[in-house]
């Protein structure tokens, strides 16, 4: 078996970041530039496509070659590259070194991953690349300077040219080492399956209807023009856009001081006592403009390739550790609910741009558009669109991996698991949690608590999951937590056990089975690796970078690792406790229940266009359209967990929603 690390440069006219690799790749002026590649561990060599060198027969071949397998940095781009020219490659002959570094815990990109791993200098992503991206690979913009040209080729340029062949040659260098570095942490081979179904799900993409995208881009435009001028009108403002400028007229106005115009703080002023009918008007006029973006419809009309689909919509292991997917372009994973109806008819007014109609039969424009994102994604003539979610997969989870047995019992039977929790938080008998008794008002407490209490969450994660916006008072909080504490005892024991185990595992280096989970401690002393693992039921393992302890602010052991802040996107020092792991581990093993449920329906002819969090959508002839098939095989046990009780539900239609 031969080993073949690629890198690429390539052009495009089309902005890759809006529009995606795979139009990116698609436009009719695509070319690749550069291809530099090493052979078993070898000097790094370098084609110059653009200047008219040709790929070696035995390179040509290799590419299709399974005796070759071919590594890149965020490979499923290489492999699309050099399919557009080949034909589609073999998916299964190529690996992603950037997916090794996000399964061992490291960042995305290049630069970040060798810096993290502490690369030597002459091993490290040479900084001048982007500066060399701009010129080479994307067009310029015509000035009297460069004659007017709209973009450079390497005779504008011939030293630049040869630095970006140095580039181009280092980028494989680094991706080689990263790779080295990592080989003692092994990705297993089933997910690397995941990931080459992922690139093809990724290169099926979904259909778009771009008439309800053109429609709901030019009534949002029209509908904000509007507003901003009925706002003009009204206050007489330069810009009541302008939040400086609109809350000095709403001070004004209501005699009140005002600290922002959030969308929190507009929403309590309309709800207030309001008898300034033109203070009362603007603020409706910001709520809705507050509403009126159509960046989603502006990305899907971004990223749509010629023949009306939209592709690249998942990244694979998007999020750190839990290898959970996120979303790009669209990003699918956060788009909003819909509960316009009937939607047949919303679509139709919006596609043929009747916004009065519109308005009458919906009330808020903006937010019916907003609530019509989704159904921008079809099935294509003769299709149905097929959607199973995994009903409440977290909470499934959590009470198989503690083993809380009443929690099992009520997912093997009715299912009903925030009236089950009441009953169990109250010592209300479950036949009474029902509408139209009294104890009914018992399953808001229960639903709350089962959303924000399963990790170690006390009052504030009630708070932040709106508590109190569920009528519920802060005096009763602390009950809340208590009781569900009390019913829930084998997940509370869960917590503490892991933050003890992994504290232990630290400490001694001796790894501590717990449940189906396995934690230990693994290095690589000459590469300066050092990991806590936490392996998974499913044989996946979760990596932490650099663990030590130290004391938190209650004076207990810490336990902090290196990461990439959430937040801030930097590599940094991060603290973690008990409940924190339990939440990686149980969001973890949803995470590859749903990849088994992918494989499975892909295995089954049942083509897979996108999927959202614990939702996969389906697209296959209308005659085939089987919701039932479907959820069946959703809810089939898996491998390596056959006690886990999984159930799935959804719906077949022609375009995407939620119900």
């Amino acid at each position: 078996m031969h080993h073949l690390s690629i890198d690429l440069e390539t052009y495009s006219s089309v902005p890759i970041a809006k529009a995606g690799a795979q139009k990116y790749i698609q436009s009719p002026d695509f070319e690749i530039l550069l291809f530099a590649y090493s052979l078993d561990d070898g000097d790094v060599q370098i084609i110059d496509l653009a200047q008219g060198e040709l790929l070696p027969q035995w390179l040509a071949s290799a590419l299709s070659d399974p005796q070759y397998i071919k590594h890149a940095y965020n490979a499923s781009f290489e492999w699309g590259c050099l399919s557009k020219f080949t034909g589609t490659l073999p998916i299964d002959q190529w690996r992603c070194t950037m997916f090794h570094g996000l399964y061992c815990g490291y960042t995305a990109g290049l630069d970040a991953t060798g810096k993290a791993l502490g690369l030597p200098a002459d091993k490290q992503k040479l900084s001048t690349g982007k500066a060399l991206i701009r010129y080479f690979c994307v067009p310029c913009a015509p000035t009297k300077t460069n004659g007017g040209r709209t973009r450079n080729y390497p005779r504008h340029d011939p030293a630049k040219w040869a630095l970006f062949k140095e580039y181009c040659i280092g980028d494989v260098t680094t991706e080689m080492e990263i790779l080295h570095r990592l080989e003692n942490f092994p990705v297993p081979p089933e997910l690397e399956k995941q990931w080459q179904t992922d690139a093809l799900i990724n290169a099926r993409g979904v259909a778009v209807d771009m008439d309800m995208v053109r429609g709901a881009l030019w009534i949002g435009e029209t509908t904000r023009d509007q507003l901003t001028e009925e706002a003009v009108t009204l206050s007489r403002l330069d810009n009541p856009n302008s939040v400086k400028q609109l809350m000095q007229w709403l001070e004004e106005e209501l005699d009140e001081e005002l600290t922002d115009l959030r969308k929190d703080t507009v929403s309590r002023l309309l709800n207030g006592n309001l008898t300034n009918d033109t203070a009362r008007r603007m603020l409706e006029i910001r709520q809705e403009l507050g509403k009126t973006s159509t960046k989603k419809y502006n990305a899907i009309e971004a990223a749509v390739c010629a023949d009306g689909r939209v592709r690249g919509l998942l990244q694979f292991y998007g999020a750190n550790r839990t290898g959970r997917w996120a979303g790009r372009l669209v990003q699918v994973q956060n788009l909003p609910r819909t509960y316009v109806e009937p939607l047949p008819l919303a679509r139709d007014l919006v596609k043929r741009r009747e916004t009065a109609s519109l308005r009458a039969l919906f009330g808020s424009v903006p937010d019916t558009l907003s609530q019509l994102i989704r159904t921008s994604f079809i099935a294509e003539p003769g299709n149905a669109l097929v959607d199973a979610d995994f009903s409440a997969i977290e909470a499934r989870v959590i009470s198989w991996l503690a083993g809380e047995s009443w929690r099992l019992d009520v997912f093997r039977t009715h299912g009903k698991i925030y009236e089950a929790s009441a009953s169990q938080m109250f010592g209300v008998p479950l036949e009474r949690i029902k509408k139209g008794n009294p104890e009914y008002a018992l399953r808001q407490k229960g639903k709350v608590a089962e959303l924000a209490l399963g990790y170690q969450g006390s009052t504030g994660a009630l708070i932040k999951m709106g508590a109190l916006d569920m009528g519920l008072t802060e005096a009763e909080l602390p009950d809340i937590v208590n009781r569900w504490r009390d019913a829930n005892k084998r997940i509370r024991d869960l917590w503490y056990s892991m933050e003890a185990a992994a504290v232990q595992v630290i400490q001694t280096g001796q790894p501590v089975g717990l449940r189906s989970l396995v934690l230990a401690r693994e290095m690589d002393a000459g590469n300066n690796l050092d990991f806590l693992t936490i392996r998974l039921p499913s044989g996946r393992k979760l990596y932490y970078a650099h663990p030590s302890l130290g004391q938190n602010q209650w004076g207990k052991p810490s336990i902090t690792y290196m990461g990439m802040d959430q937040t801030t996107k930097k590599w940094k020092l991060i603290e973690t406790y008990g409940g924190k792991l339990v939440e990686n581990c149980v969001q973890a093993i949803a995470r590859d229940c749903l990849a088994e449920a992918v494989e499975r329906l892909e295995a089954a002819n049942y083509p897979v266009v996108f999927h959202v969090h614990d939702e996969v959508v389906v697209e296959c002839a209308a005659e085939r359209a089987s919701l039932d098939d479907i959820a069946a095989i959703m809810g089939q046990p898996v491998s390596w967990a056959p006690d886990l009780p999984l159930g799935a539900d959804g719906w077949v239609g022609a375009f995407y929603k939620k119900d």
